[in-house]
């Protein structure tokens, strides 16, 4: 099969386009033919080997010393179940499903083997393949660190890189859940997240938000790059504040893809695309994902053709 192999750390060109095996199922494992997946932040950061000074070794004992070790990146993806292991009894061959595989990785590739007791689900029925792809990683995220700060209908919230993967799912899922949002983003994005639900938004680039006489009751980092000292003034007593960037990882599971595909097939919940790349081109997609100013997702089309 065809994939996208990181061979070293470094910038997007050690991403190469190689034959490799394609994976066969053990006893509890699906194969999944990949239709879309997606270039993260996450995806840039292992490839480039980003770590703060402090936890060099340790991320390089993680990720792997000269190399990631495991070298076909990507976390999110959306397919077509083609195989199933003996044991297999959560799925069918056919089943059109959503995946996310997290460390694991191998989603820039044709197929890819996972549990079927991974955080793997049936893909909305409204969804298109790039559209479910574009879903798992910024909406489980969000869910993750709601789940965290408790919130609540009523609260006010604000969500800092409203306009990113994480951050348009965040809106969207505070929206659904009755909190009155204001978030932060640029000017350019206004319009994008006051459409997924938010009540106001601030123009970092002209005001920080910091300076408010404004106090929430739940400030969501979903970039990383604020701390809570930052913050402390506009948080309300007893106020939470969350961020994205911090050694955990966020727990998810199977039923939270469940609980998104019912909030899309209502139309709660969308996925926000930003561009499109076909397989061959990942290293520019790579490219554009650090300029930071992509809006939502950068999906990835592995089989262009599939029928929807």
């Amino acid at each position: 099969m065809r994939a996208i192999v990181c061979t070293k750390y470094g910038t997007p060109e050690v991403l190469e386009l190689k034959d490799v095996m394609k994976p066969v199922p053990k006893d509890h494992e699906i194969q999944i033919k990949v239709y879309a997946t997606t270039v993260t932040t996450g995806d840039c950061r292992i490839r480039s080997f980003t770590s703060p000074f402090l936890l060099w070794l340790p991320m390089r004992i993680v990720l792997g010393f000269t190399k990631p070790r495991n070298p076909i990146l990507g976390v999110e993806l959306a397919g077509e179940v083609e195989a199933l292991g003996k044991k297999v009894k959560r799925f069918q061959v056919g089943d059109q499903v959503y995946a996310l595989s997290g460390m694991r990785c191998g989603a820039h590739a044709e197929y890819i083997c996972m549990s079927e007791h991974a955080v793997v689900a049936l893909k909305p029925n409204n969804a298109t393949y790039e559209e479910a792809a574009a879903l798992p990683f910024g909406g489980t995220t969000a869910l993750h660190f709601f789940r965290k700060g408790n919130i609540r209908a009523g609260m006010k919230v604000l969500i800092y890189g409203a306009s990113g993967s994480v951050g348009t799912a965040a809106v969207q899922l505070a929206s659904y859940l009755g909190a009155e949002i204001t978030g932060v983003c640029s000017g350019r994005n206004a319009d994008l997240v006051k459409s997924l639900g938010a009540e106001h938004v601030i123009d970092y680039t002209e005001e920080d938000f910091t300076a408010r006489a404004e106090k929430f009751d739940i400030i969501f980092d979903a970039i990383g790059k604020r701390s809570k000292s930052d913050c402390t003034k506009v948080l309300a007593p007893n106020g939470k504040f969350l961020t994205v960037n911090g050694l955990g990882i966020a727990k998810v599971s199977a039923d939270d893809l469940v609980f998104l595909k019912e909030l899309m097939e209502k139309g709660e919940m969308k996925a926000v695309i930003d561009r499109r790349y076909t397989l061959e081109q990942v290293p520019e997609a790579h490219r554009y994902v650090e300029t930071g100013r992509k809006r939502g997702n950068v999906v990835v089309h592995v089989y262009p053709k599939y029928k929807e």
